[in-house]
């Protein structure tokens, strides 16, 4: 009990302590409770905003299982608003079509009153048969203002034309609660014949005020599973509350929330291991600078186990401070947070006051703590105290590891190469279905993580040699320069156990760089083969495009890079009993086709005679560069040769890329199935130009429709850099702590190197140089750290890449990796400039006189 006051006493006399110790747990215990507020705030936002049945909604007539079709039909409607009780019955229905040869989806909605779902903003809601309202961005894609006359195609014939033509003059526009720019809406009697089979997707209803909803839910029910028997595909509805309806949308959106979430745990998790390595690393340091205090209590009678526990007495007390500092603050944030956001007009719910999850958060903090102390605690308690009392109180200068630990660090590097050559075995061909991704990405991170053990096992050791390579630039500063390379070197397991931390972060992010450079070249030659243009303007069915209107789109200035096409669907290779689309698309019209790439040969040498295949077609037929075949169509046939293979699919949905010469010869009509377009300006000025220009070449011919191929690249790209965005932010947490960590091991350097530090302001050094010095030993933590993580991150990305199944190339941002890595040197050298213009304003002679 002496022992544990005795050290207790001595962290209140120097609370500065306490808080470097417990800096890296601060700044975890905020880090997992802020997400804990966070996903409250997201679930809060979205269960207030996201539930598409309006609140007025009591019962709700509509499908018995998640996915199924209710027979509903216009006589269940009619009879379940005669039921007594029921104050207002909506049937919602839906059909889709096209315009002017671009989607359309019309929506039932009575446009006012409780159970609406749209309100109007300009014009009326429709009111009579005929008339339909879409929404606003819908009015500017489609060009339908209000006044506007609409002919919705709602079937295709047997050849894809266009067929049932149905006319609508748009009455006015609406605000929905999404509006994805292909949305219109009509009164239920407008919409419901158009639907499939003329069905209602459900009925929702309002009560009157005092009507027994038991009673009134029972004669619904029977009334909507009364009538003849479902037809094929339909099944009997069921009667829910408008409450369960809303609830179970709000918990759909909650569940992808959660599964959102449960990716950054992981994050999270990681941010908590590396603040506990920060933890022990920094433990150590403070145990070796109280070093003679430990020798003094064991020269009068303290044993290792009082002297063991009172050292983790000490590890809980700073963890639980950490802990309750961490959770403080993130409730100041989270709950300072959201009305900041609703003055700037963005609409965000407030988090709670969630009691058990801080309590496991100051509990987490409190353990992780103690788990950090343990070892550092226990070698302390080992020194005797003779070599206590000698012990110059240098920490980590010990540069061997012990055989133990050896054997511990090669086992798990074994482990790790095992695992990896496990998985490179395993990688698939091309195509391959049997291949199951989770099980390898599964051994990916098991060998990541037994990689990362080995380096913590193995960390001082490798420490000397990656400093002699990458810390010749810092020598090359001078007797300064050597001056850290050597305070680095000769303290090799501090140096690893700050570098470990700096290394996960970088992997981490180096890792998430390589593989988002390559699934995005992967996303550019796949959008290049799939989106090839802006805009793509199609005939429809059979027909063909006149060729007035290539020349019209190419004499657009609002237009570039026009670039038509045909194609032929029914393209036998070599007798084969199966039809490929083949097509001549002129691969240098479009700058977008550059990035698409091949597997053998050159798309430069199509021409008459020579051809290019896809993936798909390769592996069906066996051709490679360099054989030939006989295409077969239509009675015709030519005789041609590979001088190129695609990876994987060909643009245009095709598996045959022609010269003009040999699909006119195969029987390709004169005309052209359709054309791809660049808008001639950037911006969404430019895209609305262009697409405005080929709606008017469209106008007035049937089946000839305007694709926005630009919008699916838009939004590819935004979810893919979105994805980046979130994960580079959750890395972030990792360098964080990392960074923290350097500042705390050179702060606690500094202290623990007094004498040292005077002894070198004695003998010439001056502050300049001390300072410099010091901030270079911080650095070189960063370099190590991050030469480590490189060299880690990269193979492993690849590896990931390959596990995928995806055939995405090694992608190495050598720009970008080389930020990551000046970033992070750049980070931990600011973070040891605090702690060095501390140690260089003591006086030589003040330093000289401490007791080291």
């Amino acid at each position: 009990m002496t022992v544990l006051q005795t050290q207790l006493t001595g962290v209140a006399r120097r609370p500065a302590r306490l808080l470097l110790t417990g800096l890296a747990m601060l700044v975890a215990s905020f880090v997992v409770y802020a997400t804990v507020l966070a996903q409250q705030i997201a679930e809060r936002t979205m269960l207030d905003g996201l539930s598409g049945t309006p609140a007025a909604v009591d019962l709700v007539v509509g499908p018995d299982s998640p996915d199924g079709a209710p027979f509903l039909t216009a006589d269940h409607l009619a009879k379940i608003r005669a039921v007594p009780g029921v104050a207002e019955a909506v049937g919602r229905a839906e059909t889709a079509g096209t315009t002017g040869g671009q989607y359309l989806n019309l929506t039932a909605d009575p446009g006012s009153g409780p159970l609406a779902v749209t309100h109007v903003t300009q014009g009326r809601f429709p009111a009579a048969p005929g008339e339909i309202a879409v929404s606003p961005r819908t009015a500017d894609r489609l060009g339908l203002p209000v006044g506007t006359a609409v002919t919705l195609f709602t079937a295709w014939d047997d050849k894809g034309n266009p067929a049932k033509p149905v006319k609508f003059t748009v009455t006015g526009l609406v605000d929905a609660r999404d509006d994805y720019g292909f949305t219109g809406y009509a009164p239920e009697s407008t919409v419901a014949p158009l639907a499939p089979d003329g069905l209602l997707a459900r009925v929702d209803l309002r009560l009157s005020p005092g009507a027994d909803a038991a009673a009134v839910r029972a004669e619904v029910e029977r009334v909507a599973r009364s009538g003849p028997a479902p037809a094929e595909g339909y099944e009997r509805p069921r009667v829910r509350t408008g409450l369960a309806v809303r609830t179970a949308e709000a918990n759909k959106a909650a569940a992808d929330l959660n599964a959102l979430f449960a990716v950054v745990a992981m994050f999270v998790a990681i941010a908590v291991i590396a603040a506990g390595l920060v933890a022990t690393s920094t433990f150590r340091i403070v145990f070796a600078q109280r070093m003679r205090q430990l020798a003094l209590l064991r020269a009068v009678g303290a044993g290792r186990g009082s002297i063991s526990r009172a050292l983790a007495a000490e590890g809980a007390l700073t963890g639980l401070v950490a802990g309750v500092a961490g959770v403080l603050g993130a409730l100041a944030a989270g709950h300072a947070l959201p009305p900041l956001l609703r003055a700037l007009e963005l609409s965000v719910a407030s988090p709670g006051w969630p009691v058990l999850p801080a309590a496991g958060v100051v509990l987490l903090s409190v353990t992780i703590t103690v788990l950090a102390v343990l070892a550092p605690a226990f070698s302390a308690a080992r020194v005797s105290p003779l070599e206590a009392l000698r012990s110059s109180g240098t920490t980590g200068a010990r540069r061997d590891i012990g055989v133990l630990r050896w054997a511990f660090g090669l086992l798990f590097a074994l482990g790790a190469a095992a695992s990896a050559a496990y998985v490179i075995a395993g990688l698939p061909g091309r195509d391959d279905e049997d291949y199951r991704v989770e099980p390898m990405l599964l051994m990916v991170v098991v060998s990541g993580a037994l990689a990362f053990f080995a380096l913590m096992a193995l960390g001082p050791v490798l420490v000397r040699p990656v400093l002699a390579t990458v810390g010749w630039p810092v020598r090359r500063l001078g007797a300064v320069g050597r001056l850290a390379v050597g305070g680095v070197g000769g303290a090799p397991r501090r140096a690893a156990a700050v570098s470990v931390v700096v290394a996960l972060g970088v992997t981490l992010i180096a890792g998430l760089v390589v593989t988002g450079a390559s699934i995005r070249v992967l996303a550019d030659r796949e959008l290049a083969s799939s989106v090839p243009a802006d805009f793509e303007l199609t005939s429809g069915g059979d027909a063909t495009l006149p060729a007035a209107v290539y020349d019209q789109a190419k004499a657009s200035t609002d237009l570039a890079h026009v670039t038509p096409y045909r194609r032929l669907n029914d393209v036998r290779v070599g007798g084969s009993e199966y039809g490929l689309a083949a097509t001549d698309l002129a691969m240098k019209g479009l700058p977008a086709l550059d990035k698409i790439d091949v597997s053998a040969g050159s798309l430069a040498d199509i021409g008459p005679g020579r051809i290019a295949v896809s993936g798909f077609a390769a592996d069906e037929t066996g051709l490679k560069v360099g054989d030939t075949t006989t295409l077969a169509a239509a009675g015709k046939t030519a005789r041609v040769q590979v001088v190129a293979t695609l990876p994987d699919g060909a643009p245009l949905q095709s598996y045959l890329l022609l010269d003009p010469a040999d699909l006119t010869g195969l029987g390709a009509p004169a005309g052209y199935s359709g054309l791809l377009a660049d808008a001639a300006n950037t911006g969404e000025e430019g895209r609305t130009a262009g697409q405005k220009a080929l709606r008017q070449l469209a106008q007035g011919r049937t089946g000839v429709g305007v694709t926005v191929l630009a919008d699916q690249r838009d939004q590819l790209n935004l979810v893919l850099n979105g994805v980046l965005a979130v994960a580079l932010g959750l890395i972030g947490l990792t360098v964080l702590i990392a960074v923290v960590g350097v500042g705390t091991t050179t702060a606690l350097s500094v202290v623990e190197r007094v004498r040292e530090s005077g002894l070198l302001r004695a003998v010439g050094l001056s502050r300049g140089g001390l300072r410099v010095m010091l901030t270079a030993e911080s650095s070189l933590y960063g370099v190590i750290g991050a030469t480590i993580g490189l060299l880690l991150g990269v193979p492993y990305a690849w590896l990931s890449i390959k596990a995928l199944g995806v055939n995405a190339p090694l992608s190495l941002p050598v720009w970008q990796l080389a930020a990551v890595f000046a970033a992070l040197v750049t980070f931990t050298a600011l973070a040891g400039v605090l702690p060095a213009r501390k140690a260089s304003r003591v006086s030589p002679v003040a330093a000289l006189a401490t007791d080291g």
